[in-house]
């Protein structure tokens, strides 16, 4: 079943322009009477039936609404230190697969990428379409966003706001299980970049509330420990049952 997102639907019938409607008419080679799945900003999933092909639009018939039920119950903002080279491509990709909510590149003290605002900007904008098309294939219920990129100190500022907030450190902490449970709905997490976090950084994150956890004994690389980190999370939060 093709997947795809779009802001709201109102009434039956729909039309879908732009990219993906090229995608539907000239890479899926789709035909009227097909089905297709649109999701909208409001959790909801639309069995439509394709109707009419126009030169840039593709027009469908919405056939029921209901609630999606492929997002977790917890929604876990990835604070996530930037890494070099293209980790971070594949590090959205999969976070959004196992259900991050958003993501928030971070400037920490050991990150070896230290994009200026004009690389930066064009670096956001290629993790959104990473994010894009990785809930399209994994059929989430929303596109996660990923946001601006904060310094560690601007990130610790806002950790208030979720139910829990925590951060991977390699030097020890809390163990995941006495911390998380399936009560929890909001959760920011902390990983850091290839060099992990300065000492001075966890203070500040303590500072703010956020509780250092380990991922266990074995050093994990900085494109694993993300990948890892909301596994466990998922598992802890009963969202892989």
């Amino acid at each position: 079943m093709a997947w795809f997102f779009t802001n709201e639907i109102s009434g039956d019938i729909f039309e879908i322009e732009g990219e993906d409607a090229r995608h539907i008419s000239k890479s899926l080679r789709m035909k009227v009477g097909e089905s297709l799945t649109l999701c909208t900003l409001d959790g909801r999933r639309h069995e439509c039936e394709i109707t009419a092909f126009s030169t840039d639009s593709v027009t469908v018939k919405v056939l029921s609404s209901t609630i999606c039920e492929q997002e977790p119950s917890v929604k876990i903002t990835l604070f996530m230190a930037l890494t070099k080279g293209d980790k971070m491509d594949d590090i959205v990709q999969k976070s959004v697969e196992l259900g991050v909510y958003e993501i928030v590149p971070v400037l920490t003290a050991r990150c070896i990428s230290r994009p200026d605002e004009k690389q930066i900007k064009k670096k956001v904008q290629r993790w959104q379409k990473i994010s894009d098309n990785a809930a399209s294939q994994s059929r989430r219920g929303i596109i996660p966003q990923v946001k601006d990129m904060m310094t560690l100190k601007e990130a610790s500022n806002v950790c208030n706001s979720f139910d829990k907030a925590i951060v991977f450190y390699e030097c020890g902490g809390e163990k995941l299980r006495d911390i998380i449970d399936e009560d929890i709905k909001t959760l920011a997490m902390f990983v850091g970049s290839e060099g992990g976090f300065e000492e001075s950084e966890i203070d500040i994150l303590k500072a703010n509330g956020v509780t250092p956890t380990t991922l266990g004994t074995r050093i994990l690389r900085a494109q694993t420990a993300p990948i890892a980190g909301i596994t466990a999370v998922m598992y802890q939060t009963k969202n892989l049952e």
